[in-house]
């Protein structure tokens, strides 16, 4: 079924909807999405984590004999920020080759490119495979969409090879690092705050704790593409007011793991490192994902990328996670490639804005990955 909506327009459409997470509330834009995929030819299924939190998976198979192709992408955006916007952040305002919006290049404009390029696909004839849409709610969050979905079972089915929307400029990505997310608490005896000497300060015992992740070597050797993992304190808190000695305090940890890493033993490595003075907590953990840049399908990716920025892609890495962290080691870890036209620099800022040249040229270039896979020429 041709659509009735251009790059510009359904990327407009999209971002009208309010999916700032929290909350999410990915509902109403994930049955919009599903009503035009199904009027497509789709088999469209939702699937909610919690209320008015929807994902969704969409099928349009040719022949079952060979896995499908899958193409991923999240419907949540992160908040707006305290800085005032000088565009309406879901109008999906365009100034030339630009259109603006929370969501826009995060990744409202890949799941549009997506979306697109599927119902192209979907009205071709004949051919082998298929291709499957994996949408989700809550990705901003620690991918909560996509673990729940590879929780379930089934519902996810297989897929031979995956496409993740993530903003990359349209240049094709092998791999991110994972994430390993910890909460280490430091205890103490409260205290009031004119005789420390009767109480035990947990703040300087984070302090101290911190200080030692100075440095921290993790003992691996790092990845061909991916680099090396890399540690941050990203918060810290303590005590509860000014003139008490503070019986506690906490700080979180973000690592960027690199394969062969792995949580536990990252996590008894700290705790050596820091010594009694914490306890550590996982928060989550998100594998990295890295796929061979001599698969076969990565090196037809790469053959279809060449035609669009006059070079042959050379294999690039990226730190931050996605939802291919949950999806890829649910389809049995197909290759994977990170693709999507958004801007990487324009993710998560002020006035956000997307190239609607990238949307267009990222939907004929899914057309063409879905073509390849599926045989339809």
């Amino acid at each position: 079924m041709p659509s009735i909506y251009t790059p510009k327009s359904l990327t407009r459409r999209l971002v009208s909807y309010n999916t700032v997470n929290p909350p999410g509330n990915e509902r109403k834009c994930a049955t919009f999405i599903g009503d035009l995929l199904s009027e497509g030819g789709f088999d469209v299924g939702y699937h909610e984590f919690a209320p008015r939190r929807t994902s969704l998976v969409a099928r349009k198979i040719f022949n079952a004999a060979r896995p499908p192709l899958c193409f991923s992408g999240h419907l949540d955006t992160v908040p707006l920020g305290l800085s005032e916007w000088a565009c309406d952040p879901f109008g999906g305002d365009t100034d030339g080759d630009r259109i603006y919006g929370r969501g826009s290049t995060d990744m409202k404009g890949g799941v549009a490119a997506m979306i697109l390029a599927g119902l192209q696909v979907a009205s071709m004839s004949g051919g082998s495979s298929g291709i499957v849409l994996v949408l989700t709610a809550g990705e901003e969050n620690g991918c909560e969409g996509a673990a729940f979905l590879a929780a379930q079972g089934d519902i996810l089915g297989r897929a031979g090879a995956l496409v993740v929307g993530e903003p990359t400029s349209n240049y094709p990505i092998l791999g991110h690092k994972g994430a390993f997310w910890l909460e280490a608490v430091a205890t103490g005896v409260t205290a009031h705050g004119s005789m420390p000497e009767q109480g035990v300060n947990a703040i300087y015992k984070a302090a101290r704790a911190i200080v030692r992740l100075d440095g921290f070597d993790f003992d691996t050797a790092p990845h061909p593409v991916l680099g090396r993992p890399t540690v941050n304190v990203g918060t810290i808190t303590g005590g509860i007011n000014i003139n008490s000695v503070p019986d506690r305090a906490a700080f979180t940890i973000d690592i960027r793991t690199v394969p062969p890493q792995r949580g536990d033993r990252i996590c008894r490595a700290l705790q050596a490192r820091l010594g009694e003075d914490v306890a550590l907590k996982m928060i989550t953990e998100s594998p990295a994902v890295a796929s061979d840049p001599e698969d076969r399908w990565v090196r037809e990716v790469f053959d279809v990328m060449e035609s669009y920025i006059a070079e042959r892609p050379v294999p690039r890495g990226v730190s931050y996670f996605t939802d291919a962290s949950a999806l890829t080691a649910a389809f049995g870890h197909p290759p994977t490639v990170i693709l999507g036209p958004g801007e990487p620099g324009m993710a998560h800022k002020t006035d956000e804005f997307c190239r609607l040249s990238r949307i267009e040229e990222a939907t004929a270039v899914y057309v063409d990955i879905a073509r390849k896979w599926c045989g339809l020429f």
